[in-house]
Parts: C-alpha cells; structure tokens; sequence
C-alpha cells in the first residue's frame, strides 16, 4: 500500500498491509496476553502510559513532520494536537484509578455490596485519520489502563502515525501482546469485524459506523461509534464585537481544513448583524494563507483524500444552482496536491446539500435568521446530534437555545472544542456511547456486583 503526501501527491513509502492470516495471529496474541495484562496492577499499567505521555513530547518533531506528511494539516497544527493527546492522556493518569477502584456500596447489615470493574478483553479500535493522536488516545489509553488489550487500525491515511503509536506504547512498557496494529484499507478493517473481540471502538463517518454496527450486532458486545456532524452555529444580534466573533466562528469552520468531527458545518445570523458578519468572515477567509503544510505561516493545508476536492466542489454546484451566492473561494488549483480554496457561500437555504450533509472541508453556507425561534428551527433540522454553538452576551438568552439542542455538546462563545473532563458523545447519526470524562474512562469495563453475606 503506498502512503502518498496530500501536497506534493509523491509516494513517501510503501507498506505491507495485513492479511486475514496475519490479524488471526495477532488477535490470538492479545487473547493471551489480556489475561497476563489484566493482572498487572493498576499502578503498573498507569506507569506505562505515563513512559508513553513522555515519548511523546520527546518525539515531537519525527512525529509531527510525519502527520503533517502523510495527512496534509500544518505543521504546527500536528504540534498543537500532540500537546492535546497529552493532555488527554494526562487526565486519564490521574483520574483511572479512581473512577475503576471498587466501590462499596452498603457496607452494614446482613449483606454488604459492593462493584468492581473489570475489562471487556480484547478490543478493536478502529480509529480516524483526522486527528490521529486525538482520537486515538480516546480510546486506546483508557482501554489499556483498564486491562483491555487492543487490536488497533489507524486510517489508511495515517498508516505511519499509526505505526509511530504501536512503536512507542511498545517502547514505554506495553507489551506487544497488549497492543498490535493492523494495516491496511476497509478489506482490512473488514477482517476485524469478523474476529470474536469483545467491544468495537470506531471514529469516523456515519455510513461506515452503521455498517459496523449492523456487522457486529449479533455478537452483543460493545459497539461505540463517534461519527460525524453537521454542527450549527448561531450568532444572535447582541454579540460585542462582530469582527472577534466571525474570526472565531472562521477558525471553527476551517481549521484542521475543516475535516473535524465538530467542525463548524453551518452558520445561521440574527438579520440585524448579517451583513456585518458576512463582511467581516468573508475579509478574515480571504486573509487565509493555504500552501504546503510543511511552510511557516500556512494555515491551509491539502485536504486528505483527493476525491473529497470533487464531493466539496459539488455541494457548492448543488448550493449555487439553487440559488446560492459564492462570495469567495471554491476553486480547486491547479497543480499538484488536493487543495481547495476555503469556500464562503450566502442565500443559502435547507434544500441544499452544504446545510443539510456533512462537507467536512473548508466551506461554509451562512443563512440569515429573523428571530431565535427561526434560528431554533433550523438548527433542529439535521440527522446529526454532536455539538451546537451560540453567539451572544446573554447567557440566559443562549442557554435557552441550548436546552433545545439535540446534541451532545453546546457552546456558549466558543467552538469546536474537546475537554478530557466532558463527556464526548452524538446523538442520532453522530454516534453511540461517550469517550472521555469518567464516563469514557468506565467504557471499558464490565460492572461486576458483589453480595456478600456471611
């Protein structure tokens, strides 16, 4: 399988995918191994992820000039998210043995009570190539803490990230019989859905999480899907300062080239600031540095996967066809490398595919609004369920906005944000179950109830 740079469109390097063959082996090694890992105490199991936590920021440099290499995000944002991991993962360390400590339930009387936690076993991590390190540590970290061993397939995409992460775990103490990875494309990720593992762990879109759900119902395991978006904004008439608040829903919308989970996918305007707010994001976008990741400066970077350039250029055709108005951007350039312009597009409306379907690219349609409760209205409009933002200098006002959200994180002035202290879930189409928080560190286990009398 070639890994090819999203810039230059060159082959880095060539690897060897797994086979049927191969993954039945290394499943059969993390079955043996979970039962020797589950018995190492919580203390040691912790010690190995805190080695990897600082392999990490003493690898920084190999690591993010290969994500940025291989999957087309700037270079210091490769940086910025493997500060994140870490952080992540420092939650984890100081909070795991806590939330998977017993817990006595009665402790008087005849019969006491009490639950332990107790690992799924052996579990597939099935991880996206947007935020590698992001995502990954979700899941992984806190499978391993808990006693879990884990067959892990990064993304295509990020093949080498990947092999970076197994490489690394391996160094800082993690037995190779407790983390493998397995390489290759979707025929791969099909072998594992075969394997009688005990939990399924996916990031990435909808389709391909129905699909692995449908796949593994019958085993009755645990399936937990984080999948994407299609995440409203809503600037209401009485923002402080147009020009901060159009930056700030900019960098929502197109960092990362906006392939983000929790991207900012639609903006909807109180009519009273509209036209500031198009005149003021339409001034910042064009203020937007693109070029090859790898320069200082650059602030778009290719997007990861050529054929997303025609899917995004066809949802402006659709918008535009039916009445939208492009503003700025949209043009894929010529030359190598799969880059588009960050896209602005207005007189937008829900029967166009960029306000209802995922992009998950660099555009944006913004619609204008009349009132709170037309704004409301078409927020609640969407399969999707992950996030949804508000705009505002009134809490009380915002917050009954985000008391109707069918999502599972709001905002309040702020965007596209993750906290290790947060549950992070979907609703609807954007997912299953909670990673991170107390909740996500408790995903991979079983409760175990203890009657104890005598």
């Amino acid at each position: 399988m070639d890994i090819i740079n999203p810039a230059t469109e060159s082959i880095i390097t060539t690897v060897t995918e797994d086979t049927e063959a191969s993954i039945q082996q290394k499943y059969q090694s993390l079955k043996s191994g979970q039962r020797l890992w589950k018995a190492v105490s919580i203390e040691k199991r912790i010690a190995a992820i805190e080695n990897f936590y600082l392999l990490l920021d003493k690898n920084k440099d190999e690591l993010a000039n290969t994500l940025s290499n291989e999957m087309g995000k700037p270079l210091q944002q490769s940086y910025n998210e493997l500060n994140g991991a870490r952080n992540r993962i420092q939650f984890f360390i100081e909070n795991s043995a806590r939330y998977l400590a017993e817990e006595w339930i009665t402790t008087e009387g005849a019969t006491k009570e009490k639950t332990v936690f107790e690992p799924l076993g052996v579990i597939a991590n099935i991880s996206a190539w947007n935020y590698p390190y992001l995502v990954g540590v979700n899941v992984f970290i806190p499978a391993l803490i808990a006693g879990n061993t884990v067959l892990y397939k990064p993304s295509e995409f990020t093949t080498l990230t990947g092999l970076h992460i197994e490489r690394l775990l391996h160094e800082g103490g993690v037995p190779e019989n407790c983390f493998q990875s397995v390489i290759g494309k979707g025929n791969v990720g099909e072998h594992l859905l075969q394997l009688p593992l005990d939990g399924y762990f996916f990031t990435g879109s909808y389709k391909t999480g129905k699909y692995i759900a449908e796949k593994v119902a019958g085993k009755l395991v645990p399936c937990q899907l984080e999948l994407g978006g299609k995440d409203p904004l809503y600037v209401m008439d009485d923002v402080a300062d147009i020009a901060i608040t159009a930056a700030n829903v900019l960098e929502g919308v197109v960092y990362n080239n906006g392939q983000s989970c929790c991207a900012v996918e639609r903006v909807y305007v109180q009519e009273k600031v509209y036209d500031a707010f198009v005149a003021a994001y339409v001034s910042a976008c064009k203020k937007l540095q693109m070029g090859n990741p790898m320069q200082k400066g650059i602030d778009i970077g290719p997007l990861a996967r050529k054929e997303q350039q025609e899917f995004l250029s066809a949802q402006i055709k659709d918008a535009t066809d039916k009445g939208a108005t492009l503003l700025c951007g949209g043009n894929v350039p010529e030359g190598k490398g799969y880059f588009m312009e960050p896209a602005v597009l207005v007189n937008v409306n829900h029967t166009m595919a960029i306000m209802k379907e995922e992009s998950f690219g660099p555009i944006i349609g913004i619609q204008k609004v009349t009132d709170d409760a037309e704004a409301i209205a078409l927020m609640q409009d969407t399969d999707y369920g992950l996030t949804a933002s508000i705009y505002s200098t009134d809490f009380n006002r915002a917050e009954k906005v985000m008391q109707q959200m069918n999502s599972g994180s709001v905002y309040w002035n702020c965007c596209d944000r993750v906290s290790a202290t947060l549950p992070w879930s979907g609703r609807q189409h954007s997912g299953l179950g909670s990673t991170l928080s107390y909740q996500g560190i408790r995903a991979f286990v079983h409760p175990k109830a203890y009657h104890i009398r005598g």
